[in-house]
C-alpha cells in the first residue's frame, strides 16, 4: 500500500498484480509505503476504510481517491500458481509443486480450500459486499492506463521494473474445471467485465 499526502492518493496493492513493481517505483515519491508483514502491504478496501482511511481523512481533513489493479481471474489463479511453484517457498503445505493447474483450481473451488490453494479472492479484496469501494479500479492487462492515471497524479514518468515474475508453467484447464470456475468465481468475473478505460 502507498499514500500519497499532498495529491491525497492511495494505491492498494492487490496481490499478484504488479504490486511489487509498483512500489519499487514509486516508494521513493510516497509519504508512507507499507511493504510488510503482506497483512499490512496488502490491505483490502474494507479493512482500509474501517481502519487507515478514517485516519488519513481527520488527519488531512480531505478524502483520498483510492485506486488498485485488479487481474482476469483465470489469470490471476494462474499466477498464484505458478508463484507457488517456486523451489524457495517456506511452507511446503502452500506449495503448487508436482500438480496441475487444473488441480489446483479444483482445489480453489473446493471448501475447505487446501491451504495451497487458499489465496483468497479478489472480488472480496476490491469490492466488499455493501461496503464502501474504490475509487478507481483498472485492469492488471491494461496497466499503461494506470500508469497513466498515476503519472498524471504525481506529475511524473513512471517507469515500472520487471520484479517478483513467477516461473513458467503450463495453465490448461479441462472444460468441466472451466465451468467450476465459473460458477465459483461469479462475483471476479462480474467485477472483472464492468471495468473500462478510466480518464486521468
Amino acid at each position: 500500500m502507498l499514500v500519497f499526502w499532498d495529491q491525497r492518493l492511495v494505491i492498494l496493492a492487490t496481490p499478484k498484480t504488479g504490486s511489487t513493481a509498483i512500489q519499487a517505483a514509486l516508494e521513493s515519491l510516497a509519504t508512507m509505503a507499507v511493504q510488510r508483514p503482506p497483512v499490512l502491504k496488502h490491505t483490502s478496501v474494507a479493512r482500509y476504510h474501517r481502519f487507515m482511511g478514517p485516519y488519513l481523512e481527520a488527519a488531512s481533513g480531505a478524502p483520498f481517491t483510492v485506486v488498485a489493479l485488479m487481474r482476469e481471474p483465470r489469470d490471476w489463479l494462474g499466477s498464484w500458481f505458478r508463484y507457488r511453484q517456486r523451489e524457495d517457498i517456506p511452507d511446503q503445505a502452500r506449495a503448487t509443486t508436482g500438480m496441475s493447474f487444473d488441480a489446483f483450481v479444483r482445489d480453489w473451488c473446493a471448501d475447505p480450500q487446501p491451504p495451497h490453494a487458499a489465496v483468497g479472492s479478489q472480488a472480496r479484496f476490491l469490492a466488499p459486499k455493501g461496503g464502501k469501494g474504490l475509487d478507481h479500479l483498472f485492469r492488471y492487462e491494461e496497466i499503461d492506463q494506470f500508469v497513466a492515471f498515476l503519472e498524471d497524479r504525481l506529475d511524473c514518468e513512471i517507469i515500472l521494473p520487471r520484479l517478483n515474475v513467477s516461473p513458467h508453467a503450463a495453465l490448461d484447464l479441462a472444460p468441466q474445471t472451466e465451468a467450476m470456475l465459473r460458477r465459483a468465481a461469479a462475483r471476479d468475473f462480474a467485477l472483472y467485465e464492468t471495468l473500462r478505460p478510466v480518464e486521468a
